[in-house]
């Protein structure tokens, strides 16, 4: 079968499949294209799910009439430059769009329109205002034409893949492609908050966002607006830098996860990207603190030099390539862990919202009115006696709720109440009042109250506490009895056997076994009679990944919390009111402990102002 050369109208259409996958995809690029002309205002407007109609205007710089023709030419760009010797340097990249294929590969499968007048030179008068028209890559002359602004550009496309209907037919309803172009659309917006957005979708503003101040608080409206007030109330600040690169953002806190993964945005020097290695940075932040089904809310912006960034890897740019993922993983995580040790016991303020949600007001008379009152779920409960000296003992509970199995978690903990100091209350988590159930603590804060779940709260106190032990390096080995060889790629064995130093500090003694074999002499003692193949092919695939044996140390962690949990204060297990103090002033003290090792809260906090409420007092 001889080689022939296609006509250029069928490249231009096998370039839009793989720039132009649906109608978000072209608005992806249009946007982009506004942004790197400067905009400071874009309007977005989309008819039936933006196949029917598309309309991107802007306040840019504009183009004169003869860009416009180069405009809509496949490989014309005004953001690649070529020096002196005309080589053109790719891998200093530092605007949006850069390969001239956009709009080409639009007017190839629609009928396109673009309006400009650009920019008037200072001291000038306005510039006159012109257009060009394609339609399925039948280029038209530029013509004079009307423009309402003093300069930018209005870009429209009608009937989009009415060149190629076989790609029609693969387009989804007309609500989940304006869905897609609604997120598209947020992205953009969530990474330049100093541009004012709008959105119309079949006639309907559906987003208004007004330009904000350039820095974090501008940031965090701007993200407010998109994400909500919940995430804004929830978010904790991003800042860290390593080697010249710098990650900002806010990120959710373990308490406010999220059922999928919808709620995390990743952005490397203003683009938005969908990449395996950030998100998988991203997941192994918050590993020791929620469920494999729970995900964290972030939207996280690296700032790196263009030359150590390839974003050239990907037809549509949603994925680039790092020169040192391992570092830029390395500072994700700690950022991020950074960031979550600081909060301390925080907890989301969507749990108390949740919690007073759950309550109902009640009127008339109660169906049961017992002749004495009962208290069989507080701890200590004896009867129904006359007031009893509490001396040395907070009121609301009796000496007697000190029974329990074995010595006393909290033994080496000084006593709140003993002698002078500081009112408990007034302490973060204040002052235990009593305990219902044998599982909830119920403590008084100056401005409210607090219910602790002593399970989950002493399980993530005996948790970290397992975790410096194991950062101390006093991980235990177990030797197994008879080593085991596990047969890997040659190029895989060589990546573990490298970090066999590593690998070693965390327990595990890996050694050479001949081509593509590794021998596995001990193993850490938390893992007990573990799956060792399994394991070692997880961690060649974490090192052909990510540059890190993330599943050793993943596995370890997740032992670790069982163990906690296991080893933790049980659940109907009555405690004194030493022990109930002791426990709060640990977890106020402990970073993570407004979580358990599962990302359930440990506590909920009502304030004085929502207990009125309920009440009807406000």
């Amino acid at each position: 079968m001889p080689i022939r050369r296609l006509p250029p109208e069928t490249v231009n259409r096998i370039a839009a499949g793989e720039v132009v996958e649906r109608p978000a995809s072209a608005i992806k690029e249009l946007v982009e294209n506004a942004l790197d002309a400067g905009a400071q205002r874009i309007e977005i407007q989309a008819d039936g799910g933006g196949l029917t109609r598309i309309l991107i205007a802007d306040d840019g710089t504009g183009m004169a009439p003869d860009q416009l023709a180069l405009a809509v030419e496949r490989h014309a760009t005004s953001k690649l430059e070529a020096d002196d010797a005309g080589d053109v340097d790719l891998l200093r990249i530092s605007t949006l769009g850069f390969r001239g294929e956009a709009l080409p590969s639009i007017g190839s499968v629609a009928r396109l329109t673009i309006t400009s007048r650009a920019r008037p030179e200072p001291g000038a008068g306005p510039s006159e205002a012109w257009a060009i028209t394609v339609e399925g890559g039948d280029q038209r002359p530029v013509s004079p034409a009307g423009f309402p602004g003093p300069h930018g550009a209005r870009v429209e496309v009608r009937d989009l893949f009415y060149a190629t209907p076989a790609r029609l037919k693969f387009m989804k309803s007309e609500r989940s492609e304006a869905m897609a172009i609604s997120e598209e659309i947020k992205r953009q917006a969530m990474a330049h908050e100093t541009v004012a957005f709008t959105l119309d979708l079949d006639g309907r503003t559906t987003l208004r966002l007004p330009a904000e101040h350039p820095g974090d608080a501008g940031r965090l409206k701007r993200l407010a607006a998109l994400l909500g007030r919940d995430f804004e109330a929830n978010a904790l600040l991003i800042d860290q830098s390593r080697d010249g690169v710098r990650l900002t953002g806010y990120a959710g806190l373990p308490t406010y996860s999220r059922g999928n993964a919808g709620h995390q945005y990743l952005f490397v020097n203003g683009r938005p990207v969908r990449d395996r290695l950030l998100q998988g940075a991203l997941r192994g932040a918050y590993a020791d603190f929620l469920a494999r089904d729970r995900h964290p809310a972030a939207v996280l912006f690296l700032e790196v030099d263009p030359l150590y960034v390839d974003v050239n890897v990907h037809p549509a740019k949603a994925e680039v390539r790092f020169r040192d993922p391992a570092m830029v993983r390395g500072l994700i995580v700690g950022a991020l862990r950074h960031a979550l040790a600081a909060a301390g016991h925080r907890a989301s303020t969507t749990v108390a919202a949740d919690a007073l949600a759950g309550f109902q007001a009640h009127s008339g008379a109660p169906a049961y009115s017992p002749s004495s009152p009962s208290a069989a779920g507080f701890s200590g409960w004896t009867g129904w006696n006359a007031a009893t000296p509490t001396t040395g003992v907070i009121p609301g509970l009796n000496e007697r709720s000190a029974r329990f199995e074995g010595g006393s978690p909290f033994a080496d903990q000084p006593l709140t109440n003993a002698g002078p100091g500081p009112d408990p209350v007034d302490f973060p988590l204040g002052a235990a009042r009593a305990q219902l159930h044998g599982t909830y603590i119920v403590a008084q804060t100056r401005d409210g109250l607090v219910v602790v779940d002593q399970h989950a709260a002493h399980e993530r106190l005996v948790y970290e506490k397992m975790k410096v032990q194991m950062a101390q390096g006093s991980v235990t080995r177990q030797a197994l009895l008879t080593p085991e060889v596990v047969e890997l790629d040659p190029a895989e064995a060589d990546r573990v056997l490298a970090r066999a130093d590593e690998l070693a500090a965390l327990g595990l003694v890996v050694e050479p076994f001949g081509g593509g074999a590794v021998l596995v002499r001990e193993t850490p003692a938390l893992l007990g009679d573990t799956d060792v193949q399994g394991l070692i092919r997880d961690i060649a695939d974490d090192l052909t990944e990510h540059g890190a044996a993330l599943a050793l140390t993943e596995r370890l962690g997740e032992v670790c919390g069982t163990m906690a949990c296991h080893g933790s204060v049980r659940a109907g297990r009555v405690l004194s009111a030493p022990e109930m103090n002791a426990l709060l002033r640990q977890m106020e003290a402990t970073p993570h402990s407004g979580q358990c090792n599962h990302g359930r809260p440990t506590y909920v906090e009502l304030k004085l102002n929502d207990l009125e409420k309920l009440f009807g007092r406000r």
